[in-house]
């Protein structure tokens, strides 16, 4: 446990390091949060109507007239899920182009501690995209939070957990299929789509609605949104946080033990050496 606890701090301080490195990355983490969802706001707000008669119609089904926040929570938590995709799904494969993975795993340290130190660090950067991101939105489209800040807190860990499951099998996946690119961009697409990023998922058919129960940022993007924009609190969102509880324990199995198979076939195939 502690070699594992020490591989994922070193990790972690590598990781850090290097963001420093690239502060354009930063600059790219304070712009996208106000880009990204201009395209879905002033969309909506041309579908409204000149008297916003529309509003109405939307607030029947999404128990909510602050459209514009509507479409923030469901932006913002999809750009993390891309962002944690891209960045821990990646992060092995990064490791081996760069010609350091085969020196670290030959070392006596934890291996799955080492993923661990990465997954820390989306963790960081996630608060990190999410800090600034309230002020950029608050700013540019005047929104504020209406619920308990610590509930919204409690919320978005449940949401993270089950995501960096899912960043963890992506990254195991890449040291045997070398790219994940094509993973990636169906996997969030299937996620932009069906979890009601910009939408009730009331409006979907009811088999789309099935495969909308099935993924997490369903119940993230629900919950968040009946805390912040409409004061929820735990009672009415109890369901939602349980269901996130049990995807954390399972997306985050499904990694270890993802992790755990591609390690066993690297170590017969010498798989890590394959470009």
């Amino acid at each position: 446990m502690a070699e594992s606890v020490r591989a994922a701090l070193a990790v972690f301080r590598k990781e850090w390091i290097v963001l420093l490195r690239y502060p354009t990355w930063i600059v790219a983490v304070l712009v996208w949060p106000a880009l990204f969802p201009a395209m879905y706001v002033f969309m909506a707000r041309a579908l409204s109507g000149p008297d916003a008669r529309a509003v109405a119609a939307f607030s029947s089904v999404s128990g909510t007239e602050d459209y514009v926040g509507y479409l923030l929570f469901g932006t913002t938590l999809w750009m993390i899920l891309n962002m944690t995709l891209w960045n821990l799904g990646s992060h092995l494969r990064m490791e081996q182009i760069r010609g350091t993975l085969e020196a670290t795993w030959t070392t006596p340290a934890s291996r799955l501690g080492m993923l661990l130190g990465a997954s820390g660090m989306q963790l960081v950067q996630s608060a990190g995209f999410l800090a600034p991101t309230l002020l950029i939105v608050r700013w540019v489209y005047g929104f504020s939070l209406h619920g308990d800040p610590l509930l919204l807190l409690a919320l978005l860990v449940l949401s993270l957990l089950p995501v960096i499951g899912l960043g963890i099998v992506f990254a195991s996946m890449v040291l045997w299929l070398k790219e994940i690119n094509s993973f990636v961009f169906l996997v969030r697409g299937v996620f932009m789509v069906f979890a009601g990023m910009t939408y009730p998922i009331e409006v979907l058919p009811g088999w789309m609605q099935k495969v909308s129960a099935a993924l997490p940022l369903t119940y993230a993007i629900r919950s968040m949104r009946a805390v912040g924009l409409t004061g929820a609190g735990w009672a009415d969102v109890r369901q939602d946080a349980l269901a996130l509880a049990v995807f954390s324990v399972v997306f985050l199995a499904l990694g270890v033990a993802a992790f755990r198979l591609v390690e066993r076939h690297g170590q017969k195939t010498g798989a890590l050496s394959h470009y």
